[in-house]
């Protein structure tokens, strides 16, 4: 058990850094709703306006597209008929009513996405555009895309070939992912889970967990345990027949 005893402390100085670790970034991870986090009690419902009756949908694909088309929707955007077509690569084109494509997603477009939105989008601080190849850390998604700055610190990024809110990134968000890279000991990808480093730790401390479980209650058996008698101990607790030295019958 002393064997024991000496691995336990010497596996606690070991891990206790990482165990405290988890435990802080877990509690900080829980303790707003996944909502709040990911900005999604932020985003606006906007209604969808009704197609005009009279009105005739043709997509004509240029003979350039050959790529597999996994969906195609039109729908009513700010007074436009728009057709949206995405791929299975996961990039997409819009066509206008008469099937020419529509460009990039402009800046005065984001901007007007946002506020229509985004609560507080109209309290914009700044914008800029991002190529596929760089997109900001917090957003780490390979799409061009719009980042409209809000003046609360807010992040919206709106996709400049959708022309959709793809994600929101608030403060509190940004804390998230800190603490999501602490917690997985991954703090340049944030994404993988399973590395040889967090596994060494976890089941070191998994180990130091057990050899505790163990000692404890070993000591606590040993103090409900009753204490041995010696036979001196039994010898003196058995009442002497011998007359004292004082009383009449000793002679």
């Amino acid at each position: 058990m002393r064997l024991f005893a000496k691995w336990h402390i010497w596996l606690a100085w070991l891990t206790g850094i990482p165990i405290l670790m988890w435990v802080v970034t877990g509690l900080v991870m829980v303790s707003k709703p996944i909502e709040e986090v990911r900005g999604t009690d932020l985003l606006i419902e906007v209604p969808e306006q009704n197609l005009p009756r009279d009105i005739t949908i043709a997509v004509n694909l240029p003979p350039s597209i050959t790529k597999p088309v996994r969906s195609v929707r039109t729908a009513m955007e700010r007074g436009e008929l728009v057709t949206r077509i995405e791929y299975a690569d996961g990039t997409s084109d819009r066509l206008r009513e008469d099937g020419t494509t529509m460009g990039p997603l402009s800046e005065l477009e984001a901007r007007l996405i946002v506020e229509e939105g985004v609560l507080g989008g109209d309290r914009i601080a700044s914008t800029r555009r991002y190529t596929a190849e760089g997109v900001p850390f917090d957003f780490r998604r390979p799409m061009p895309v719009w980042q409209v700055a809000l003046e609360n610190g807010t992040n919206v990024y709106v996709g400049a070939e959708t022309g959709r809110i793809e994600a929101v990134r608030t403060r509190w968000w940004r804390l998230f992912d800190f603490m999501w890279g602490l917690h997985i000991m991954d703090l340049q990808t944030r994404e993988d889970t399973s590395h040889p480093v967090l596994i060494l730790f976890a089941a070191l401390s998994a180990l130091a967990s057990l050899l505790g479980v163990v000692l404890m209650f070993r000591r606590r058996r040993a103090r409900v345990a009753p204490p041995a008698v010696t036979e001196q101990q039994q010898d003196e607790a058995v009442p002497s027949t011998d007359p004292a030295p004082d009383s009449p019958d000793a002679a």
